[in-house]
This record gives structure tokens, C-alpha cells and sequence, in this order.
């Protein structure tokens, strides 16, 4: 979650709380007996539902989306090209500094598997298993916090069922009947707003950041396998721009240009400083040249 929609959505509940506060008796909504059937009830009802271990990683995975926000696709790209160019100037072991480095641990785990050699297939394979079961890890968070939005309005009608028990139970009795109301009207409102405001908003950020990682995933995959199988730099730009929205690849083309001309710069460089015998001017000619084949 940005913090725009961390304000917006404060400023939506403000307004949404002061529409009661600002009636003429607001704290006939207010019913901790009401509060307490449909909270304790709905956790009650998922703890029952689900494994402890899933439970806990689904709070933590909640706490990870609203507090950290991963980084755009155009950013991956970027630094996909620039590994590439890395590895046609000096191989894939330069890599190696770059594993450690990176804040994406995908996208580590990817050069790890380059630097230590794994073929083209056993790289698809791992990171593509590992994609598959960070996807199902993510929809049974999801599904947890749906399953509360599902029973919190139950419990809700549980708890105005229980309160009009409670006002039938003393219709002799103004002041039971008085104390009874609020909790049999309330409980509903509470059971619809919990799933409102908490648990349908939770499970649609999880799948939200659950789809915006799957596509950073589905772009390193693409570009380490490209980096594997040495494929052109020129030719792996146009391939992730594919990933990307139109308004996105030109600043894309842009930053290849710029870091294609650094490390052609670096080459020539150490060219010269360097003996004839070595391989820099090789490496500055495949930058600019486009193989029939990769």
C-alpha cells in the first residue's frame, strides 16, 4: 500500500465514523457485547477453519503488503539489462557480486543458479516450482481472509439473534429491553462493516501484491534464462519490454542505451590499460553488433 492510499483511506473512515458521532445519540452504536461476538466469533470460527502456520504466515504476509511496496517492473528490467551487459563483457562469474547485492530475492536466487552453473532447463525448473508454491502460499492467505469476510456477517446476525433472546426474554422489563435493543440492531452492522472495511480490503491487497510480484518473477525468469543462454542484450530489451506498459518502454529503451555506452566505455578502458591479447575489444563489437542467432 502507498501512502496516498494509506490517507485516502483514513480520511474515508474518519467520515465514515463522524456520520455516527455526529447523530443525535452516537453512542447507542457504540455495543462492545455486539463487537465482541462478531470478533471473537469470526477468529474463533478461522482458527478452527485453518492451520495455526497458515494463519500466522497470512497476518505476516498482510503486515509485509501494507508496509513495503515492491519495485516497479520497469526497474527490474533495468537491472536485468545491465546484468546482461555485465555478463557479455566479462561472463557470467561477474555475476557473483551482484547475487549478494540485489534486494530482490528472486532475482538472487536466479544468479545464484547462473553463477553456479545450472543449465538452461534445471533454472526453469527451480524458479518456475518455486513461482507455482509462492502463488499457492499466497491464495491460501487470501482465501483466509476471505472466509472472514464470509462468517463475520453471520456472526453478526448471531449476535441480533442473541439480542432479541435477551429483549423477548424481558418484555416485562423496560430496562432489559433498553439494553437488548442496541445489541440485536448493532450486531449486524458490525458483522457487515468488519467484512467491509477489514477483510474483503485485505484479501484484495494480498491478491493484488500477490499479482504484481508474479509479474517482477515472470520478468527475471524471462531475463535469466536470456542471460543463460547468452542471448543479445539489444534482443533481451525488446523481450521484457513485452512485460511492460507502452508508456514504460520507451524510458526502458532509454536506460538500455545508457548502460550499453557505460560498459562499452569500461571495456575500452580496460582495453587500454590492459595488453592487445585480451578480450575487450571483443566484448565492445558484440554490444554493437546483433547475432543471427542467439
Amino acid at each position: 500500500m502507498t501512502r496516498k492510499n494509506f490517507y485516502g483511506a483514513a480520511v474515508c473512515l474518519c467520515i465514515f465514523l463522524m456520520a455516527f458521532v455526529f447523530m443525535d445519540n452516537g453512542l447507542a452504536f457504540l455495543n462492545l457485547s455486539g463487537l465482541a461476538v462478531v470478533v471473537c466469533g469470526t477468529l474463533g470460527a478461522i482458527f478452527l477453519s485453518h492451520p495455526y502456520d497458515a494463519l500466522i504466515r497470512a497476518f505476516k504476509t498482510c503486515k509485509h503488503i501494507y508496509t513495503t511496496t515492491p519495485p516497479p517492473p520497469a526497474s527490474i528490467v533495468q537491472s536485468l539489462l545491465e546484468l546482461s551487459i555485465k555478463s557479455r563483457c566479462h561472463g557470467l562469474l561477474s555475476l557473483e557480486k551482484s547475487a549478494g547485492k540485489h534486494g530482490v530475492a528472486f532475482l538472487r536466487n536466479g544468479l545464484e543458479l547462473l553463477v553456479d552453473g545450472y543449465s538452461q532447463e534445471e533454472i526453469r525448473e527451480i524458479l518456475s516450482m518455486e513461482m507455482v508454491f509462492f502463488k499457492n502460499r499466497r491464495q491460501q492467505s487470501e482465501v483466509i481472509f476471505r472466509n472472514m469476510g464470509r462468517i463475520a456477517p453471520s456472526f453478526g446476525v448471531a449476535g441480533s439473534v442473541i439480542g432479541l433472546i435477551g429483549m423477548l426474554s424481558g418484555l416485562g422489563d423496560t430496562e432489559i429491553i433498553l439494553q437488548t435493543i442496541p445489541m440485536a440492531l448493532t450486531s449486524t452492522l458490525y458483522g457487515i462493516v468488519f467484512n467491509q472495511f477489514f477483510c474483503t480490503p485485505l484479501a484484495e491487497s494480498v491478491r493484488g501484491r500477490t499479482n504484481d510480484e508474479l509479474l517482477n518473477a515472470s520478468i527475471i525468469l524471462e531475463g535469466v534464462l536470456a542471460i543463460r543462454k547468452e542471448q543479445h542484450p539489444r534482443k533481451l530489451e525488446k523481450r521484457l519490454a513485452s512485460f511492460l506498459a507502452p508508456a514504460e518502454r520507451y524510458a526502458t529503451t532509454r536506460d538500455f542505451q545508457a548502460i550499453r555506452q557505460k560498459y562499452i566505455r569500461m571495456v575500452r578502458t580496460r582495453h587500454q590499460e590492459e595488453t592487445a591479447d585480451l578480450s575487450g575489444p571483443s566484448a565492445v563489437t558484440s554490444l554493437h553488433t546483433v547475432p543471427t542467432r542467439s
